[in-house]
């Protein structure tokens, strides 16, 4: 990719990607620097686009084609927490190695996930403002949670989703101009996405579906500060999805502490049943398309309180994972047992509960968030001395 020289005023905007999740996010605001005369967009790949495991999801990035400026290594070879925590050491070395070739003028990174953070972190002696995407949010059910909130305070520019997101940043000591509410960058790839119809979904994925049975569409990812619990929570799951007796289509979890239990049991449970399907991989148009035409959303990612909503599909929330994420009225929280899970299931798919979601509206944006991140990094110059050398924004103090 050659750098658009337009007098000084390129900048160097480097881009971390570490799975399908953050891609399918990033994909519309990727395209939009790309275009622009005022940026170089650096894109690294790393972490899970790099696993095979996974679904090869850097085939889509390179078929989107986007240039690889970096790619870094650090899916841990097994799940469990030794494995994740030297698997961070790792991609804070190889992010090094990427910094010190690139030079970047920004990062950015996306939400909470342990790769990410290596990236926030290994930016630190480069002295290179970070760009925060998705801060403030809480999800007390898995460690995602603190890798978020560690992230903010590495973080120089902060683009968050909701006002009391805003706060939350502002209460964690970040001077509010640093805090911008641009809306859940999810619902920008949902603007643009061309929807496949069944036909063409069925050739793509070799899954058929009918209008008089629509799937579940399953997505159920390890709850990490439980992980202890991952094979109890997945059985209680199965079982609710089995007694349901409708079709489901699962999607594979990240890779996380319990992850590879998870994958046993879903590629176990398919195996074995006629009407249940499994793709690693669905990619965002595949992705986007179930949700508008499955009969209901079960699991605990944060795409069912999020992207969800727009298409007004009933989401069943299970557990705690997602614990203290705002939930629109499209979602149905539970708790993990099976008899829970079930009775949120048979309730999501009543016609009653989706005649009630028609007036629905998202409150996590309104598709344009990637127009007001372009609008502030063209104002933004990136050897401001205020960027890096934070202050630390009080509040008043509370009263006795």
């Amino acid at each position: 990719m050659q750098a658009k020289k337009v007098g000084n005023k390129v900048k160097r905007v480097c881009v971390v990607s570490v799975a399908r999740s953050d891609y399918g996010l990033y994909r519309p605001l990727l395209r939009l620097l790309e275009d622009s005369k005022d940026f170089d967009l650096q894109l690294i790949a790393a972490a899970m686009h790099l696993a095979s495991d996974f679904g090869d999801t850097l085939d889509e990035i390179l078929e989107d084609g986007f240039e690889i400026a970096a790619r870094v290594e650090m899916t841990p070879e097994t799940d469990t927490p030794q494995a994740i925590a030297r698997s961070m050491g790792r991609g804070t070395a190889g992010f090094a190695d990427a910094f010190a070739r690139l030079e970047p003028d920004f990062l950015v990174v996306l939400g909470d996930r342990y790769e990410m953070h290596a990236a926030a972190v290994a930016a630190v002696p480069f002295l290179i403002p970070t760009i925060h995407i998705a801060g403030g949010a809480v999800t007390t059910g898995v460690i995602d949670d603190a890798f978020r909130h560690a992230m903010t305070k590495l973080a120089s520019i902060h683009f968050v989703e909701t006002e009391n997101h805003a706060s939350r940043v502002i209460q964690m000591g970040e001077e509010p101009w640093r805090v911008t509410v641009v809306g859940a960058l999810g619902l920008d790839s949902l603007a643009t996405a061309r929807l496949l119809t069944p036909d063409r979904f069925q050739d793509r994925f070799g899954i058929p579906l009918t209008p008089d049975q629509p799937p579940l569409l399953a997505t159920f990812h390890p709850v990490t500060r439980e992980f202890m619990q991952t094979r109890d929570h997945m059985q209680a799951f199965l079982g609710a999805i089995e007694e349901s007796g409708l079709p489901v289509v699962f999607t594979y979890p990240n890779a996380d502490t319990g992850s590879q239990i998870i994958i046993e049991m879903i590629e176990a449970y398919v195996a074995s049943r006629p009407g249940a399907w499994v793709v690693p991989h669905l990619g965002t148009q595949g992705y986007f398309s179930l949700m508008a035409m499955a009969a209901a959303m079960v699991g605990n990612s944060s795409s069912g309180l999020v992207e969800a909503t727009s298409f007004k599909l009933p989401v069943v929330n299970v557990g705690r994972r997602q614990d203290g994420r705002l939930a629109p009225p499209n979602v149905i929280t539970t708790g993990s047992a099976k008899e829970d899970i079930l009775q949120g299931i048979r309730e999501a798919v009543s016609t009653g509960f989706r005649a009630g979601l028609a007036s629905l509206v998202n409150p996590y944006g309104d598709g344009r968030a990637m127009e007001r991140m372009v609008s502030i990094l063209r104002q933004t110059d990136p050897k401001d001395p205020r960027l890096i050398a934070k202050s630390f924004h009080d509040l008043p103090p509370c009263e006795p």
